[in-house]
């Protein structure tokens, strides 16, 4: 199963898609959709709807998952995550994949074993877990981590544990 993960932001969203067979997990693409600060909010959300549509129709993933949002200090900067998180969202169910959704501290915890890791630990584990695989920074790393989360996730539930 090829398995899309995001880690959505207005100024960086990150993605990564792997391939989960069983256990075995395989890096296939990774990379950061940036938008500039300059442009209309509008703008903004249409380029990363845009570019993320160019990465579901290229990497045709059976699934797709993404972090949850976190509130910040700054409540416009939280509406901005929010904004860029529902143009993710939407771009994933156009495709007509099910997404699966898990908070910051869930897919740390997945992935390094514990919920408050630093995103190095993220990083490090990622890069451990995916080997060989050029990741393209910190927000394509998360979203890596959010794909190992949803495979990992996804084969319990094929096994029926909880």
């Amino acid at each position: 199963m090829i398995v899309l993960g995001l880690d959505p932001s207005l100024s960086s969203t990150g993605w990564g898609v792997i391939r989960a067979e069983g256990n075995r997990l395989t890096h296939l693409a990774n990379g950061q959709i940036k938008t500039k600060a300059s442009l209309p909010l509008a703008t903004r959300l249409a380029e990363l709807a845009a570019a993320l549509d160019a990465v579901v129709s290229e990497h045709r993933p059976a699934s797709a998952a993404a972090e949850e949002v976190f509130v910040n200090q700054n409540p416009a900067s939280t509406l901005k995550l929010a904004q860029a998180r529902g143009v993710a969202l939407m771009c994933a169910g156009r495709a007509g994949l099910e997404v699966g959704e898990y908070a910051p501290s869930l897919v740390k915890k997945a992935v390094v074993g514990t919920g408050g890791a630093s995103k190095d630990q993220v990083h490090a584990m990622v890069a451990l877990l995916l080997p060989g695989a050029k990741i393209a920074g910190e927000d394509a790393s998360d979203a890596l981590a959010v794909a190992i989360t949803h495979a990992h996730h996804l084969a319990s539930a094929r096994r029926g544990v909880r």
